[in-house]
């Protein structure tokens, strides 16, 4: 049923009253036959009839927030609708048009999804994860899918017996989980084609009797019963991007009291980065268009238009902790308790203290979500002291810099501004308290530069306080140490294959250890860039500890970390 609140209906028939008052109600469509529906005003003080509306309803628009009825079957009665808001107008001014159509309205043409999302953002969007080689890029990343199941197994109290609901089931591996956990029922809902594979996976493994594929959108289907656990992997680029959230956080209207969702709550991190590098590669790209003769062409009229593209694409790559320049903004929506229209437009306040002078470029973006299980807590991390995911972090440029000095505050905020794209506008502003000096970009999540690296991360310029070259070859032997192959390299910093053979020149079996400590099941594969025990940065150890013990992710929470340091230009202070 469509139900709009804060409504005015006015008969249009008949004298008006000059002294007539503003009565707010609630205005509901019902379905009386296949293509027949009645529009119930309810309120106090309404007067106004049920009006009976079919295909012959004749409807105009008016004004911002108001929509005008007239009825011909009914000698042309008339009606003004007044809506509280223009959004609701144009929704049920939409619901007339498919009532005149002759459209079945209970067919979700309009749902929810459909009024917040353009036709062709959607179309691409399902037939992209419509490709197996999409979700198997997901799949395989180690970091995600193994978090996600130690978190459903290490909480299988919460699942054993339960039925759940997977929002977004793609290739349906979270459902594979609950029912490991023991799950009685599994719904697993899919609105591309890969619900068609996702039903071959699940009859391949035997478990058609505890998992059930729904194809379509969580707002246009139904299940037949309510359920005990929401399960979903909804982030997308800077948690936001794709806004899925709001359709996991639609699947409520499924979810028992009580009830839980993994994940729960989502928190997105914000601080100001320093990388003229980064800044310089979009500078240089948009100088292409200051070439005054390209082929006989003078292309410099277009530079400017050239450097507020380039400068409005988000920057999705991985990058060293060390060029943040102050303890990160956290922003956190409880899954449990927001609604939809909290993800509409979500205003971030932000202010930093410089601890050191530098010169910010822009805005650094990651998220870390939380399963809260009975049994345990389990955190998924896409921050840059962890290892790498497929959602990587984001960076968003200023055009102009600003440089600050130590001791200086600067703040301002960030808004994401939902759009019909599926995506968000990122508005980011920053001011340096006591002057007047200030930047400001408007950038399009949905259409970000991908930098993905193909090297290990670099050590961000000026972190060395003494010589490398010095540092490295002083740390070598002096000369060969027995045991050594005659032709082995003295002056690999890893172990040579060589090393490892005996007099005999064969194989003494070392190899094959060191290849096995080498790719640990649980292995990071991005290592971070190696900190030499000397550097005054030394201090940072605690800032990798969780990578280099190469622990499973899944197993640690951040939530007892306290006092890790993260910023390189805080050698001697904990945040």
């Amino acid at each position: 049923m469509h139900e709009y609140s804060d409504v005015e209906v006015i008969p249009l028939d008949g004298p008006q009253s000059k002294d007539r008052k503003e009565t707010k109600n609630t205005l509901s469509i019902k379905k009386n036959s296949e293509k027949s529906y009645s529009i119930l005003v309810k309120g106090d003080s309404s007067n106004v009839p049920t009006i009976s509306v079919d295909e012959s309803v004749e409807h105009l628009r008016s004004g911002s927030s108001g929509i005008i009825i007239s009825l011909p079957k009914q000698k042309h009665l008339s009606y003004l609708v007044k809506f509280s808001s223009s959004e609701d107008a144009l929704n049920f001014n939409k619901v007339l048009g498919l009532i005149k159509s002759g459209k079945d309205l209970d067919d979700n043409g309009n749902s929810q999804f459909n009024e917040r999302t353009e036709d062709a953002s959607a179309e691409q969007y399902f037939q992209f994860y419509g490709y197996l080689s999409q979700q198997q890029n997901m799949m395989q990343d180690y970091i995600r899918t193994s978090t996600y199941q130690r978190a459903i197994l290490d909480n299988s109290v919460d699942f054993a017996g339960k039925v759940v609901l997977d929002v977004g089931a793609g290739s349906g591996i979270l459902s594979f989980f609950a029912a490991q956990a023991g799950a009685r029922k599994v719904y697993a809902v899919e609105a591309s084609t890969m619900a068609e594979h996702a039903k071959i996976l699940i009859e391949n493994n035997h478990l058609s009797n505890r998992i059930q594929i729904v194809p379509g959108k969580i707002e246009e289907i139904e299940l037949p019963e309510m359920v005990d656990v929401i399960i979903s992997e909804p982030m997308g680029y800077m948690l936001y991007n794709e806004r899925m959230l709001e359709s996991y956080i639609h699947a409520k209207k499924f979810l028992k009291p009580n009830g839980k969702m993994f994940p729960t709550t989502g928190d997105l991190y914000v601080t100001p980065f320093t990388d003229e590098a980064l800044f310089m590669e979009q500078v240089g790209k948009a100088n292409f268009w200051y070439q005054q003769s390209f082929y006989g062409v003078d292309l410099t009229t277009l530079r400017d238009a050239a450097i507020d593209e380039y400068f409005k694409q988000p920057i999705v790559d991985n990058f060293d902790v060390r060029i943040c320049l102050a303890k990160p903004i956290k922003y956190t929506v409880d899954f449990l308790k927001a609604a939809e229209e909290d993800l509409y437009e979500m205003n971030i306040p932000v202010s930093f203290e410089m601890t050191t002078t530098a010169v910010v470029h822009g805005l650094a973006f990651w998220f870390d979500v939380s399963f809260d299980g009975t049994s345990s807590q389990v955190w998924l991390s896409t921050a840059p002291t962890q290892p790498l995911t497929h959602w990587y972090q984001v960076r968003c440029l200023f055009v102009k810099p600003l440089t600050v000095n130590q001791g200086q505050t600067i703040s301002g905020h960030t808004i994401l501004k939902a759009n019909r794209k599926q995506s968000y506008d990122v508005e980011m502003r920053l001011e340096i308290e006591g002057t007047n000096i200030s930047v400001e970009n408007i950038l399009d999540l949905k259409n970000p530069y991908f930098r993905y690296p193909n090297a290990p991360v670099q050590v961000p310029p000026g972190q060395f306080h003494e010589s490398p070259t010095e540092q490295y070859w002083n740390g070598l032997p002096n000369e060969t140490g027995a045991g050594v192959h005659p032709n082995a390299n003295p002056y690999s910093q890893n172990c040579n294959i060589n090393n490892n053979l005996n007099s005999s020149g064969d194989y003494d079996g070392s190899l094959l250890n060191n290849i096995a400590s080498t790719f640990q099941p649980n292995a990071h594969r991005y290592p971070l860039p190696f900190i030499p025990p000397s550097s005054n940065h030394s201090d940072k150890s605690n800032t990798f500890s969780s990578i280099n013990s190469q622990i499973p992710n899944g197993f640690n929470s951040f939530t007892g970390v306290t006092n890790a340091n993260l910023i390189s230009q805080q050698s001697n202070k904990k945040t």
